[in-house]
Formats: C-alpha cells, sequence, structure tokens
C-alpha cells in the first residue's frame, strides 16, 4: 500500500527527530536541507521530492543508531520503495532507488569524493558494495534515473549542517502533491 502524503508527513513527525546516523543533523533536519539544495539548483517537482524522500526507509525499520557500527548495511533505498510505488512515478522512484550507487559512481569518478565523506559514509560504502571499478561506473551512469540520482547524491553529501534554516516540510509536501496527482492523471 502506498503511502499518502498525510502518511510521509506523519512519518516524520513521528521519527524525524531521530539523528541521523552518525552526523550532525535530524532525520527530518537532513530531508529538508537535501530537498532545500534541490530546490535551489532549479531541479523540477520529481526530483526535490526524490530528495525529501531519498532516506525515508530509514524511518521505515529501526535497527539502532548507527547500523554502521554494527556492520549492517540498512538497505534504506530499497525499503521506501514499495511504500511509494504507486504513488510516485519513475522520476522520484530512481533516484532514490540509485542514490546509493550513486555514492559507489562518485567515488570511481571523482577521486576527491572518497577523501570527502563522512566516516558512516565510508563506512556504508564498504558495506554497500565499495567503490565501482571502471566497467560498473559506465554501466551505472547509462542507467535510466543515474544521471539525476548523482545529483541528488552531491545534495544528499551536503545536506548535514546543524541548525541551516530551510522551507518547511509542508512546503516540499505540496511539491510531492504535484508528482502525485501528475502520476494519478
Amino acid at each position: 500500500m502506498a503511502l499518502s502524503l498525510a502518511d510521509i508527513e506523519q512519518l516524520f513527525a513521528a521519527r524525524g527527530a531521530e539523528q541521523y546516523s552518525g552526523e550532525p543533523v535530524t532525520q527530518l533536519e537532513h530531508a529538508l536541507q537535501c530537498a532545500a539544495l534541490a530546490e535551489q539548483e532549479g531541479a523540477d517537482d520529481e526530483l526535490v521530492t526524490a530528495a525529501l524522500l531519498h532516506d525515508l526507509g530509514h524511518l521505515l525499520h529501526d535497527l539502532g543508531a548507527t547500523p554502521t557500527l554494527q556492520g549492517v548495511d540498512d538497505l534504506h533505498q530499497f525499503r521506501a520503495l514499495p511504500f511509494l510505488r504507486g504513488g510516485f512515478g519513475a522520476g522520484v522512484l530512481d533516484p532514490i532507488r540509485l542514490h546509493v550507487e550513486a555514492k559507489r559512481y562518485l567515488c570511481a569518478v571523482r577521486p576527491a569524493y572518497f577523501a570527502a565523506l563522512s566516516q558512516d559514509s565510508k563506512r556504508s560504502l564498504a558495506l554497500q558494495g565499495g567503490i565501482f571499478s571502471e566497467d560498473q561506473a559506465k554501466a551505472f551512469i547509462r542507467r535510466e534515473g543515474a544521471a539525476q540520482a548523482v545529483r541528488l547524491r552531491e545534495w544528499d553529501d551536503l545536506a548535514k549542517t546543524p541548525g541551516l534554516p530551510t522551507p518547511p516540510l509542508p512546503h516540499f509536501l505540496e511539491r510531492a502533491g504535484r508528482c502525485v496527482l501528475a502520476v494519478a492523471a
């Protein structure tokens, strides 16, 4: 069953104040900052919505504060998809599904990218399969939604500033609503 926008709002109300694993922001702060960065770059409604919801999978399970310290890949990029499918199309779902692989890609094609990752992101990278080989990177970037996932990943890495002002959740849910209506039509 697809989550409605009201369900998503409730999920953020219930669990958004939790610490974003290994980072100095909450889950909600991270989501809002990521969506705000997408909006500032002029991304369309679908990509802004993907930025807002890319880590929703973290809120749909409870594996403790920092699963990577336990050697666990939480597969969050896949956990949310069944709950979002039916409500959103590929323009939202593909970047969410591919944002972890986008990290693996960026580490392969930008030598300085890995060094800039947070410690938790480096731990999760190892659990998620490590840096892509040259052939894997070439195959990844040709996939539908990969370019959008790379953009999302770049915002994801920047969206970790404590106390950074952003538009509120209803602002971004309004944009998400335009995506839902497009799918329903």
